[in-house]
Order: C-alpha cells, then sequence, then structure tokens
C-alpha cells in the first residue's frame, strides 16, 4: 500500500478568470516547503431534547478552508505570490536583460487562485478553488534559508484522483539564503543589527453569506497593516530617539542575488519606545515592534520592487 509523503508532494497554481471557477488547461509548478492551505467542516451538536439521555447525531457546520503557505524566497516565483497578495505590478524593461515589477500596498482588487495540493502515492488531489492571499511574513536573520510565509482563503476544496493541472510549466529556480538580505534605514544599513521580521497583512474579511453548499461567496481585502520587528544591540540612542519623539523613519527590507533583488520599501514606519534591560553580563538588546502607515509623498505605504530577468508576463 502507497502511503503520501511530503517528499512527493506537488503544488500547482494557476490565476482565475472568475472567482472560485478553477482554470483549466496547465498550471505552473510551484517551489514550496510547506502547506497548510485545507478544508475543515466541523460538527454542531444536536439541541434536541426528549429522546432520552444519549444525543443524537450531529449535524454538519459550514466549509473553512484557509491555511499557511511557506515558500523559499526565488526572485521569480515569488512575483507570482506578489501578484495574489498585491494586485498586478507595473514592469518595466531595464534594457540590460532584467526587470522591473513594481507592486503597491493599498490595491482595491486582488486577483484569486486555484491551488492544487497533489498527493500521488495515494493518489490524490486537493483542488483549491478562490484562492486570495491573506498576508505574507519575513524573517530575517543572520543565516540559513530565507523563506516566506503566505496566509490564504480560498472559497472551497474538491478532491480528485488525477491532477486536474494539465502538463504544469516551470521557471528557473534559484535559492536564496538568508546572509544575502539586508535592512536599512534612510539608505544605510542599520547600525548593530541582530534580526528583524516583516508582515504584510491585507486583512481579508470572508463574505459568509447563507448558501446551501456552506461556501463564502469571496474573501475581501479591508485595512492592510504593515507590521515588524528589528533588534539591534544597544549601541546608540538613535532609533529610541526617534521612537521618543514619535518622528517615522523608512526602512527597506531586501534581498539580492546576482542581478535579481527584492526590496520591500516601508515609506513611513513608527517605532515604539522599548524597554531595555540588563539581564546579564552579555551585550543589552533593544527590540523594535514598528507599524506602517500610508506616506503622502509616496501614496502609499508599502512599495514592493522586484528585479528579475521575466518580462512580468507569467504574472499577469
Amino acid at each position: 500500500m502507497s502511503r503520501a509523503y511530503g517528499s512527493s508532494a506537488t503544488l500547482l497554481l494557476k490565476r482565475e478568470t472568475a472567482y472560485g471557477t478553477s482554470p483549466s488547461g496547465d498550471y505552473i509548478r510551484m517551489p514550496f516547503n510547506s502547506v497548510s492551505l485545507g478544508s475543515e467542516q466541523g460538527l454542531i451538536d444536536d439541541p434536541v431534547l426528549g429522546q432520552g439521555r444519549d444525543p443524537l447525531a450531529p449535524l454538519q457546520d459550514v466549509i473553512n478552508d484557509e491555511g499557511d503557505i511557506t515558500v523559499p524566497m526565488d526572485p521569480r516565483y515569488l512575483g507570482i505570490w506578489l501578484t495574489g497578495l498585491f494586485g498586478d505590478p507595473a514592469s518595466t524593461d531595464n534594457l540590460d536583460g532584467t526587470f522591473d515589477h513594481v507592486f503597491a500596498s493599498g490595491s482595491d482588487v486582488l486577483p484569486s487562485y486555484s491551488l492544487e495540493v497533489g498527493m500521488g502515492q495515494v493518489p490524490a488531489y486537493f483542488m483549491h478553488a478562490g484562492v486570495v492571499f491573506n498576508s505574507i511574513a519575513l524573517e530575517f536573520q543572520r543565516s540559513g534559508a530565507a523563506a516566506a510565509t503566505i496566509n490564504a482563503v480560498a472559497q472551497g476544496e474538491s478532491r480528485s484522483a488525477t491532477s486536474q493541472g494539465g502538463t504544469p510549466s516551470t521557471l528557473a529556480f534559484t535559492r536564496i539564503s538568508q546572509f544575502q538580505g539586508s535592512i536599512t534605514k534612510a539608505g544605510q544599513p542599520v547600525g548593530n543589527l541582530t534580526g528583524g521580521s516583516l508582515t504584510y497583512a491585507n486583512n481579508l474579511e470572508k463574505i459568509e453569506t447563507i448558501r446551501s453548499d456552506g461556501l463564502i461567496d469571496g474573501a475581501d481585502p479591508t485595512v492592510a497593516a504593515l507590521t515588524g520587528r528589528i533588534d539591534v544591540r544597544f549601541a546608540d540612542t538613535t532609533l529610541i530617539d526617534a521612537a521618543s519623539s514619535g518622528t517615522p523613519v523608512d526602512l527597506e527590507f531586501g534581498y539580492t542575488i546576482g542581478t535579481s533583488s527584492v526590496v520591500f520599501a516601508a515609506h513611513e514606519v513608527y517605532l515604539p519606545k522599548p524597554k531595555l534591560a540588563v539581564e546579564g553580563p552579555g551585550g543589552v538588546q533593544a527590540s523594535f515592534d514598528f507599524q506602517g502607515a500610508r506616506n503622502d509623498a509616496a501614496g502609499r505605504m508599502l512599495t514592493v520592487t522586484l528585479v528579475n530577468d521575466l518580462d512580468g508576463t507569467v504574472y499577469a
């Protein structure tokens, strides 16, 4: 008897033209580290009395289909995830073999996708339709493999014995390591930096209408949020002064590999004043849990610039 293993699992993705309707044709095979996107349907205790002490059969509840997808940082595939999070980019040919793809926060309309998680040994292929991306979370540290965690909300899941993704296509895959990352303030590296994180969220609101199939009608973006953290060794009062005065700063979180790069530019970031605790003979650490806001000059809260060798048609 065959058993399912993550080493043989597949993740296929294709953009929908109509929300909740899985497109036909060839999907894109996406690299991933883990996926917890899945459909759940709970049970409700039957409240009927008068039938004895033993309970009656429980009732089925509504269907919830959501979860996280952890993906490796890659300058080509990342553009697909960013398109789902921010909408279509503005792509520019740099005339040197590279293209700039600029994504802006605050879009009112986000695309939806169909995503298939395949386990060929069983065989079982789970197609999630109406997938909308809610958030992206990044962790920056000194070493390790760079990855992003995408939170997704889907309308529903169906299961097939064969893949519905046609003949999947692939992109050239380039792995990014943590040592190729950087965090800068006003264009200069943040001094004595030991770690950091960044999370952008669309704060999707599920449209939970009354339907006989228990599915949602959609997931719409509400007020976006940009949060994160920077950890520094306490060596000067520059950041604490900005936090104490309420002065916003601009921060850029990015990765660069060869001629490819991705930069998350937070145009207006507010820092809280942290408590400095001396907990031993070692260095004193300060952590700033920041919040982003819309910058009037930039016209947005966050700009993501992805540079790679694709012309952008794969993201449309």
